[in-house]
């Protein structure tokens, strides 16, 4: 039995993982798959990987290549969500802003930095052509961290996936005001070089088996009901999010890697941009 480290956010993209460790199929193969979740997200994500804690991570995209480019010793396996994700631009319930532009010159709350959150308040205000490098920012590490700077006004917005939000807003605590999709998919599967060098064969079987769940996934009896149960979401809003949401079987192109680089480059989140076999295995 070969032990592989894996990490993702606890979130409903990530349920097809956990189906297939439940049933057993990774152990079948002679894997035995050890998924941590990470509620810190992607900068949390970028460091693990950086430092030996694990080997896979599923990871929001523009947060690895931006991390790769920057020494991180991973390469992006596959794409594992093709659709963009919906960034929920969220205030406080009670908060004094209405619309986007009151948001302007405003302080984010970010997870961490190089966290999706962190570099998606510069995709956001590059779209509402607000001045980038005057940005300010609050480190909340987790969502309850940003409920609690929204509410005590640390910060002013906070920015995260708008369905896995959706409760926070249905209870009165946040009140979205707008929305951010990523302009590329949003999760890739990034694994260490090292792990990819030594265990090719292991990283193949274990893609194989994902990739059969999650083109299956939407067709499972009765997914929407157990999917709003697990994450606490209203059935209505789970059966939007899966209409919106398309897994992937296929790699990452070059002309996507280019795009997120030249947004990344544009916004001077990134120092310079490196060939896409640097950043794609």
């Amino acid at each position: 039995m070969k032990t592989i480290k894996i990490v993702g956010v606890p979130e409903h993209f990530n349920l097809p993982w956990q189906l297939c460790i439940d049933n057993g199929e990774f152990e079948e193969a002679g894997i035995d798959l050890q998924w941590t979740d990470i509620p810190e997200g992607t900068g949390k994500m970028c460091q693990m990987l950086r430092d030996k804690e694990t080997d896979i991570a599923v990871i929001l995209t523009e947060g690895i290549v931006k991390d790769i480019i920057a020494g991180n010793n991973s390469k992006i396996v596959q794409v594992y969500v093709q659709s963009p994700l919906i960034w929920g631009i969220h205030v406080a319930a009670n908060s004094k802003y209405q619309s986007i532009n009151d948001l302007k010159g405003k302080k984010a709350a970010i997870s961490r930095y190089g966290s999706g959150s962190h570099l998606m308040s510069y995709v956001n205000a590059q779209n509402n052509h607000w001045e980038t490098q005057n940005l300010e920012f609050e480190i909340v590490n987790t969502i309850d961290g940003a409920v609690d700077a929204l509410t005590s006004a640390k910060a002013d917005y906070f920015m995260w996936e708008r369905f896995m939000t959706k409760p926070l807003v249905d209870n009165g605590i946040f009140r979205r005001i707008s929305d951010c999709p990523t302009p590329w998919p949003c999760f890739v599967i990034a694994v260490r070089n090292e792990i990819l060098e030594k265990e090719s064969h292991i990283i193949e079987q274990i893609l194989e088996i994902i990739n059969t769940t999650t083109e299956e996934f939407k067709f499972i009896p009765s997914i929407d009901r157990t999917l709003a149960s697990k994450y606490n979401q209203k059935l209505k809003d789970i059966q939007e999010w899966l209409s919106l949401t398309n897994w992937s079987q296929k790699q990452l192109d070059k002309k996507t890697v280019e795009k997120i680089q030249n947004q990344l480059y544009s916004l001077n989140i990134i120092e310079k941009t490196i060939p896409y076999e640097m950043i794609v295995k």
